[in-house]
This record gives structure tokens, C-alpha cells and sequence, in this order.
């Protein structure tokens, strides 16, 4: 593992709890009942597909940890079982995300739906090129964390109106400014010490793409 990555695994624990005191109030908080929850963009109840779309994020997000703590102990043999276990994984990930979507496109404010859509293209896209450049380390591991960023979206959109009271929409954007930095600082960093960039500037395009959307759009 490269010198400048080996705490990743530990610095990806933070996104564990930024994800938990995010969804605290709306989902976490009202276990085991939720019968006081609804759903931040749809207002409806949660649904089982909800429930599972919570553990498969979870899952998610614990490869995320434990994979580069993996290789940096040298459980290379794991590490790649657990990767072949995403193909299984992420597809479902990606299909548990479909129902709640459906939900809001119904709702009032179809518009809405452009978030998980735009988050759930990136996933893809992002997961896609790991996958593609597996054997490429350092590409594969840039790309995996690129679809840890993309789950800062329903965080701060969670994080900014309900514990902040910050409006949805600047919340949003408060969001890209924070990627922004992130993948400015990372691409300074990895092209100060030789090491491969591009595609933090991969992820940066898009996120950039995605946020003229959203403002074109909401």
C-alpha cells in the first residue's frame, strides 16, 4: 500500500459515523419500531426495501474500512474474497436504491429524485472503473475511494437540515464545497509526490457535472 494511504481503512471509519448521526434521527433513533420516521425526500413510511438498503449500505461502507486495512496488513488473499464479494454486494446496493426513487419521483417533488439518481450514477460509474483497473492498485484504490465520497451526499443532505437546521439546498452545496477541497487536496498531493492523479480528476469532473445539474435542476 502506498505510504501516503496506509490509515485509510481508519480515516473511512469517520464516514461509518458521520453515516450513523446523519440517519440518527430519521432511521437509527427509532429502531426497533420506526414508527415515527418517514423518509427525508418522499415523506413515506419505511419499508423493508428501506431496511435492506440500510444493511447492503452498511456492508458497503464496512468493505471500505476493512479492505485497505487488508492490504495494509498484508491479507491480500482476503482482501480479494471480499472483493469478489462486492460484485454480489454492490448490484444490490444499487437495486435497493430503485424503490425509494420510485417513491419520490410519485411525491410532490418529483425533481428530488435527481439526488439518489445522480448519487446511484456515480456509484456505478465509479465502482465500474475500480473493477476495471483491479490490477492497477493505485487507480482501483482511487476509484473505491471516489464511491466513498458519493455517500457525503445523503449525509449532508441528513446532517445539515436536521441537526443544523440548514436549508436542503445549501446543505447541498456546503457538500460539493467540502468535496471540492477534499479532491483538490488529494490531487495536490498525489501529483506533488509523483503518484497517480487522474483520477481524483475523474471524480472532481463529475462532481462538478453533477452539482450544474442540481442547480440547473433544483
Amino acid at each position: 500500500m502506498e505510504k501516503g494511504y496506509k490509515y485509510t481503512g481508519y480515516i473511512m471509519l469517520l464516514l461509518l459515523v458521520m453515516a450513523i448521526v446523519a440517519f440518527y434521527k430519521t432511521y437509527f433513533g427509532q429502531f426497533p419500531n420506526f414508527e415515527v420516521n418517514t423518509t427525508a425526500l418522499s415523506h413515506s413510511a419505511v419499508s423493508m426495501i428501506d431496511h435492506i438498503h440500510v444493511v447492503f449500505a452498511l456492508v458497503w461502507i464496512g468493505l471500505l474500512i476493512g479492505q485497505p486495512l487488508l492490504i495494509r496488513f498484508g491479507r491480500y488473499k482476503t482482501h480479494r474474497r471480499l472483493g469478489r464479494i462486492s460484485y454480489l454486494i454492490f448490484p444490490m446496493l444499487i437495486l435497493t436504491c430503485i424503490q425509494p426513487i420510485i417513491r419520490i419521483l410519485k411525491a410532490d417533488h418529483a425533481m428530488l429524485a435527481y439526488l439518489p439518481i445522480s448519487d446511484s450514477v456515480l456509484l456505478i460509474l465509479f465502482y465500474v472503473l475500480a473493477i476495471f483497473y483491479r490490477k492497477d492498485t493505485a487507480k482501483h484504490m482511487r476509484y473505491m475511494i471516489g464511491t466513498s465520497l458519493v455517500f457525503l451526499g445523503p449525509i449532508f443532505g441528513r446532517i445539515g437540515p436536521t441537526i443544523f437546521n440548514i436549508h436542503p439546498k445549501i446543505a447541498n452545496h456546503i457538500k460539493f464545497a467540502v468535496l471540492y477541497v477534499l479532491l483538490s487536496t488529494l490531487i495536490y498531493l498525489d501529483k506533488k509526490t509523483g503518484r497517480s492523479y487522474r483520477p481524483y480528476v475523474i471524480i472532481l469532473a463529475c462532481f462538478m457535472v453533477k452539482q450544474f445539474l442540481f442547480t440547473l435542476l433544483l
